[in-house]
């Protein structure tokens, strides 16, 4: 899998002033922050999820084991 280096990061950061022009490059960087952030906030919340139906199933289970004990 390619690696992304500060060499290849700089020229996009250039490229990317040229053509949006220095006037809108910190608006422009601002929105891609704020969908970077709702991305990560919503990746952690269905992670979390995942996580709590699991720990549910294995209190289930548990639960039907002791009953099958009984």
């Amino acid at each position: 899998m390619p690696t992304i280096g500060w060499f290849e990061i700089l020229i996009v950061i250039a490229i990317a002033i040229i053509v949006l022009g220095p006037k809108d490059f910190p608006i422009m960087l601002k929105k891609v922050g704020s969908w970077i952030g709702t991305t990560k906030k919503y990746v952690n919340n269905l992670q979390n999820e995942v996580s709590n139906i699991d720990i549910e199933e294995k209190h289930i289970d548990k639960k039907e084991d002791k009953k099958d004990e009984s």
